[in-house]
Formats: C-alpha cells, sequence, structure tokens
C-alpha cells in the first residue's frame, strides 16, 4: 500500500530564508554536509513557499526520475526561478505540449550535419583568440574562455558577424551572467527588479531584449535567409510546409536569450577548469599536449568530461511534481521538487573510484554506468546543446594546446556565479609556447 511507504525524507531544520541564501551562494559547501549528515536523499526548504526540495544522489533513484512521465515532472515548473530572464516560453521553462514544439523545432540546428557546419566557425574564432595570446602570459582563463564562447555563441545562434554590433552585445551580454546571489534574489521575487541594484540589471536586460527583436526583425527582410546556417535563420525559415506554427518574435527572443546565456558561460567555464586541471598534472598535460598534435580528439574530450565530472557547472536538475508520485520507495506529494544532485552523483565513489581525483582516462577505459555522469540532465529533456558543447570544448582545447603548454600556480577555488560553478580566481595560469 502507498500510504505504508516512507515520505518526505528528513532533512536540515535551518530556516527556510537561511537555507535559501546558503543554496543561493555555495552550494559545494552546503550540500555534502547535509549529505554526509543525512544520507543519498534529503529535503531542504527553499523560498518562495517555501517549497520542498527533496535530494537524490543514487543513480537507481536518478534513473527512475530520469525516465518518469514529463507531464507529472514538469522540468520547466522546476527551473521557474530562471523565468524572468530566460522568458516564459524558453525551453528551460515550459512543459508539456509547449515544450515539445520548442524542442522540435531548435533540435534541427543540433543535430550532426549541423554540427559540422559549425565546427569551422568555432576553430576560427577559436585561433583568433589564441593568436592574441604571448609566450609568458599570464593568462586570466576565464575571462578569456568567456570571451571566446561569447563570440561563438553570437555567430552561431545569431549570425551577428559585425564587430559594431558584437562590440554592443558582449559587455551587455557579461553583464547578465556576471551576477552573484542577492542579484539571483530577484528572479524569485520580480519587484526586486523596481530597485537598485536590481534595477540597472533590468535595464540592461530591456536593452539586450531590444537589440535581439531589431535583430529578428532585420533577419526576417533578410533575401539571403534560405543560404544562413545560423540557428536564428534556422528558426525564421520554419513554417507551415513543417506543419509548425512558425515561433513569434517573442518566443523566438526566449529561445535565442536561453541559447545564448545557458550555451557560452557553461562552456568557458568547462573549458577554464580542464585547462586548470592540466595545468595542475604535468603527465596528464604531456599526454593532452600529444593529443592535441595527433588530432586525437577523444582524448582531448576525455579531459573536458572530466572536469565536468570532478567541478560539475550546474549542481542540480529539477523537476516538479505534478500529483502525488512515487520517487525512489517514498510516497512524494503534489508540488515537491525532485532533485537529481549532479554534484554528489559525480563525486560517488562507488561510480567513480577516487573520485576527487582528475583522471580523465576513466572516459576512455573504464564503462561509465548511465545516470552517474549527468552535466547535461537526462532523459526527455536532456540538454539539447550537449553535443555542440562537447565539440566547441573540444575544438577550443586542440587549438590552445597545439600553441602553448599551461601551469597553473595554485589551486582554484570554487565560485557560484549565478547558476553555474566557476573557478572563483578566473583560473590563472602560465603560458608557455611550444
Amino acid at each position: 500500500m502507498t500510504d505504508e511507504l516512507p515520505g518526505i525524507p528528513a532533512g536540515p531544520k535551518t530556516p527556510a530564508w537561511l537555507m535559501t541564501w546558503k543554496f543561493l551562494r555555495d552550494r559545494q559547501g552546503l550540500v555534502p554536509g547535509i549529505h554526509e549528515k543525512f544520507g543519498d536523499t534529503f529535503s531542504i526548504q527553499i523560498l518562495p513557499g517555501p517549497r520542498t526540495f527533496v535530494v537524490f544522489s543514487d543513480p537507481v533513484d536518478i534513473k527512475e526520475i530520469f525516465a518518469a512521465d514529463p507531464a507529472q515532472f514538469h522540468a520547466g515548473e522546476g527551473n521557474a526561478i530562471l523565468k524572468p530572464v530566460m522568458g516564459e516560453h524558453s525551453l528551460l521553462i515550459t512543459d508539456d505540449l509547449e515544450h515539445q514544439r520548442g524542442r522540435k523545432l531548435l533540435m534541427p540546428a543540433f543535430t550532426g550535419p549541423s554540427m559540422r557546419a559549425y565546427q569551422p566557425l568555432v576553430e576560427a574564432i577559436a585561433k583568433v583568440e589564441v593568436d592574441s595570446w604571448r609566450d609568458g602570459d599570464k593568462l586570466m582563463t576565464l575571462d578569456r574562455m568567456n570571451a571566446l564562447t561569447l563570440d561563438v555563441i553570437l555567430q552561431v545562434v545569431f549570425g551577428v558577424t559585425d564587430e559594431k554590433r558584437l562590440a554592443v552585445l558582449r559587455p551587455k551580454v557579461n553583464r547578465m551572467v556576471n551576477i552573484d546571489a542577492k542579484m539571483l534574489l530577484a528572479w524569485s521575487y520580480p519587484r526586486l527588479f523596481a530597485l537598485p541594484p536590481w534595477r540597472g540589471y533590468f535595464k540592461n536586460q530591456q536593452e539586450v531584449d531590444q537589440i535581439l527583436f531589431a535583430e529578428i526583425a532585420e533577419r526576417r527582410e533578410a533575401k539571403d535567409l534560405d543560404g544562413r546556417d545560423d540557428v536564428l535563420s534556422r528558426l525564421l525559415r520554419v513554417g507551415d510546409t513543417e506543419g509548425e506554427e512558425p515561433l513569434s518574435d517573442i518566443e523566438m527572443r526566449d529561445q535565442l536569450i536561453t541559447l545564448m546565456l545557458a550555451g557560452h558561460e557553461t562552456t568557458a567555464s568547462a573549458l577554464s577548469w580542464t585547462l586548470h586541471e592540466l595545468g595542475r598534472s604535468p603527465e596528464i598535460l604531456a599526454k593532452a599536449l600529444a593529443a592535441a598534435d595527433n588530432g586525437d580528439e577523444a582524448f582531448l574530450e576525455a579531459c573536458l568530461k572530466e572536469s565536468m565530472r570532478l567541478h560539475p557547472i550546474i549542481d542540480f536538475v529539477a523537476r516538479t511534481l505534478q500529483s502525488d508520485q512515487v520517487v525512489g520507495g517514498r510516497l512524494l506529494p503534489k508540488g515537491t521538487t525532485v532533485t537529481p544532485s549532479i554534484m554528489l552523483s559525480h563525486s560517488r565513489e562507488a561510480s567513480f573510484a577516487d573520485s576527487h581525483v582528475f583522471n580523465p582516462e576513466r572516459f576512455l577505459v573504464d564503462k561509465i554506468a548511465p545516470n552517474t555522469w549527468i552535466p547535461f540532465g537526462g532523459g526527455v529533456r536532456r540538454c539539447i546543446g550537449a553535443a555542440f558543447s562537447l565539440m566547441e570544448g573540444t575544438v577550443v582545447l586542440r587549438e590552445v594546446l597545439q600553441r602553448y603548454s599551461v601551469e597553473a600556480p595554485t589551486v582554484a577555488p570554487n565560485k557560484l556565479r549565478n547558476i553555474t560553478n566557476v573557478p572563483g580566481d578566473k583560473a590563472p595560469l602560465k603560458l608557455t609556447a611550444r
């Protein structure tokens, strides 16, 4: 009988406001301690609401959540904190039929043939960036990777190549991304946008929107639309011939801003952590340098995957229950948010021996069990840009390591910036020309 099953698991008694503040500021300092005390499954209270988050880290439970009926496990509702920035039509925010429609329209832009079409552009942008470096430079890696991946997104997603437009967009997008916990509060309490410092952030966002709407309007009138491969042009070509209603300007804006924000900083952080770990590991660096010279993309991708395991860019996945559900042998009530923990999953010794050690070989030699390495989530909501991110990261690593050896003088601390984990010191590297 389901009424005999256990319900909400135990968790800390911390007041919801304090738990929310800690959760927004430093999850890597918070969650492992709770896990150590309460085990693989525990609950926390998060504002607004408060809402009950039930955190899972056992791969069996994570598989169950990823395989569950998306109509009853709403990922969009679980990501609701992002709505003020991403927009109500964002692929990250929507559920059910609207999500299915958005994903269907976006998916062709991220298939194998599309990846092959984008790769030369990524290579060219990476080459321009690395050409600006010099032997002996101290590279602030996070800054440079953010600049590089932003240019990739602006050109691949928007097709913007005009340097004047790029120069206007770059600082405005960076301002949208480079925020701390107090700014995140406005994502839960939109009324704060009327007050400083949130008001300035919101004004900047409105300016970005104006640029995007102007770009959309101009592109709709472009005579060469059929010959363009960027995501915006692809979306504008979608019409009744595909049996789908074309996206409105508002829907287009929400999908584009989602791809821009979710697709550039995450890859920049992954690249920064990867180069940092290589700079701390001479033996692995030697293998990576050889891989770059020999075109061994499998090893470079393994380095990227291992850094994403050791330094999860996003900490967790969220699904909000639309009805009472049995999850992990527990009867959880409607409205509960079930939360597979990427951080805890990636650090399980049962899944990854010596989980604290940077060891790319594990992705080449070992068979990685399903639902243990989950940086892109899973199930029908798995990140649509996963293949693009790995392609981009591998291309950039190859371009860097063909030209430079890297050395990291100190261990980089983790910093939670907006919803992503980045090197707190920007991962400085010493460059040595090869």
